[in-house]
């Protein structure tokens, strides 16, 4: 979202010139040319109306009136604000004294180190067109790419599971299908973004890829991503229009190592005491954690031990009631069986004892025939 100039000069002035204005009165009487505004006692200069456009950047000429006129304003509004703080004695608050101290201390080491690093010599010309020459990916061949991506949970085993799945898949929505079908979690995105944009520890390989290939990438905090290259567009940048990038971002990076080293220059000299809970310093600190780490990981293995075995019971139990409704399923049948089998032997007996009892009688000339044989 864009924001029109004098809005943005607030949202940072804001903050960065609450400390520096808001610690007392300005001592003596300023030029009539550098007071900007007076308000009540207090003055507002001209200086601090360029401190908060200096920190501005793409403050166009045409623009720069009106910008000015936008930081003096809200000045008026903090200096106000502050006067109010002071009358009701709100700057004596505990924690407003410890902000301040807070934001003093911030500002005067933060101004050490840019001290120091402003004494660094520039890159030159040779590093420079080195640096240019390393990096065709940003320079002379960079790309603007669209590219599909799925950032996966961190997960032990899944930057190498992912990259067998990537090896068979056809497209990255059949690694997404596959990741929902078991139970990984993962967010998905898509966007165009020129070479510059893309993490400089992720560049290398995407711009390795052709249109369709998919790359998989491990992310420092344990999580892996899952690029897919759907189409890139050539846009060369040539030398002398990089150099000053160039020399900003290598400039930068010797700031930084510089900073580092002072550091720990200064930690090397310095009496440093560690107190309390902080007593043996870094290491000590880091031994505690891991033994509070060991004691937590042991706590949960007993819990996970004990809801484990009672799962266990449950399952004996489940299986014990359900071996004991089979056996009883079966007795019953059994005794079913033999019950309709006494049934029908009994059925037969009965059924033989009707049929004897009911049989067709003798004819008297049989009868007479048998009472003369006996005489």
């Amino acid at each position: 979202m864009y924001f029109p100039t004098s809005r943005r000069l607030i949202c940072l002035g804001f903050s960065a010139l609450i400390v520096l204005t808001g610690c007392g009165k300005h001592g003596g009487e300023k030029p009539a040319g550098q007071v900007a505004a007076k308000v009540n006692a207090d003055e507002i200069t001209i200086s601090q109306i360029n401190g908060v456009l200096a920190r501005t950047p793409g403050i166009s000429p045409e623009e720069l009136p009106k910008a000015k006129s936008a930081v003096l304003e809200k000045l008026i509004d903090q200096q106000l604000a502050k006067q109010q703080a002071i009358e009701n004695k709100i700057d004596r608050l505990p924690q407003v004294v410890q902000a301040i101290e807070a934001a003093r201390d911030e500002i005067l080491a933060r101004a050490y180190l840019e001290k120091k690093s402003a004494d660094l010599p520039k890159p030159t010309p040779e590093a420079v067109k080195k640096y240019y020459n390393d990096h065709p990916e940003l320079f002379s061949d960079r790309r603007v790419y669209n590219l599909e991506e799925l950032v996966v949970e961190p997960k032990e085993g899944m930057a190498a599971t992912l990259r067998e799945q990537v090896a068979k898949a056809k497209s990255l929505q059949d690694v997404a299908t596959w990741l929902q079908a078991n139970g990984v979690k993962f967010s998905a995105s898509r966007g165009v973004r020129p070479a510059e944009a893309l993490p400089l520890e992720f560049l290398p390989q995407i711009y390795k890829l052709k249109d369709g290939g998919m790359s998989v990438i491990e992310v420092p905090s344990g999580g892996v991503m899952v690029f897919r290259l759907v189409a890139s567009q050539s846009a060369p940048i040539v030398e002398a229009a990089a150099t000053p990038r160039i020399q900003q971002f290598l400039f930068n990076q010797q700031a930084a190592k510089a900073m580092v080293a002072e550091i720990k220059a200064l930690r090397d000299k310095a009496d440093i005491s560690y107190q309390g809970e902080f007593a043996g310093g870094a290491a000590a600190m880091a031994s505690r954690a891991k033994a509070e780490a060991d004691v937590e990981a042991k706590q949960l293995a007993k819990d996970k031990a004990a809801a484990d075995a009672e799962e266990q019971v449950k399952a004996a139990a489940k299986a014990k009631a359900e071996a004991d409704s089979k056996a009883q399923a079966e007795a019953i049948a059994k005794a079913r069986a033999a019950a309709e089998a006494d049934a029908a032997s009994r059925k037969q007996s009965d059924a033989k004892g009707r049929a004897a009892s009911t049989a067709a009688p003798l004819k008297q000339e049989s009868i007479d025939k048998g009472l003369n044989g006996l005489r």
